[in-house]
């Protein structure tokens, strides 16, 4: 309660609906894929659009490392980036293989990715790294095994999976390529554009 003669607390009020209005910025971190696996991937959702109506997902071939999270604060990318510049100064690539396709359920379908121990290796002290920041908030489904893949359709509706798998199932990827970036995409213009790529460099 106010006391008498005391003024209204206006400037407490405008903190908090600033707040509350503050741009949220989205990012996601993943591991680009390129070479002829891109060229492949990039074919595949071209003609897999044509055929069946399904939209490609909104950024490129890739591995997930971290799932999608917001930030009011552009200093925790700053403090971001400083944490994978130095994990990636002090890594090396390792070794990764796509081969076939699989599926989650009647949802996604996607290329299988096999990783080398040490990029499974890479992969899990990459992510401890992560979890010391305090502000990236973590959801509860990234605390299962990772299933690492490269999504080729999703969000189609049920009826056109059968079609769609067995389409993809008369090919059968097979490429040998490498875990040898950390990038963070930024969600910009209804697409996940490239934020910035770090190279492994040892």
């Amino acid at each position: 309660m106010r006391k008498e003669g005391e003024k209204p607390h206006y400037r407490k009020k405008l903190k908090l609906m600033t707040k509350a209005y503050m741009k949220k910025y989205r990012f996601v971190i993943v591991c680009l894929i390129e070479g002829d696996a891109l060229k492949f991937h990039e074919n595949l959702i071209n003609t897999i659009k044509l055929k069946f109506g399904v939209n490609p997902q909104k950024l490129p071939a890739h591995f997930t490392i971290k799932a999608p999270f917001e930030t009011d604060d552009l200093n925790n990318i700053s403090e971001l980036q400083n944490l994978i510049n130095e994990f990636c100064l002090t890594h090396s690539k390792s070794e990764i293989n796509i081969n076939g396709f699989n599926h989650f359920g009647n949802r996604v379908i996607y290329m299988g990715i096999n990783p080398s121990i040490k990029a499974l290796n890479t992969y899990k002290e990459f992510i401890e790294k992560l979890k010391k920041l305090s502000w990236l908030d973590w959801k509860s489904n990234e605390s299962k095994e990772k299933v690492f893949h490269c999504t080729v359709a999703t969000k189609f509706q049920q009826y056109k999976f059968h079609t769609i798998w067995d389409f993809v199932s008369n090919s059968c990827p097979n490429f040998k390529l490498y875990f040898d970036n950390i990038s963070i995409l930024y969600w910009k213009n209804n697409y996940w554009e490239t934020y910035r790529e770090f190279k492994f460099n040892i």
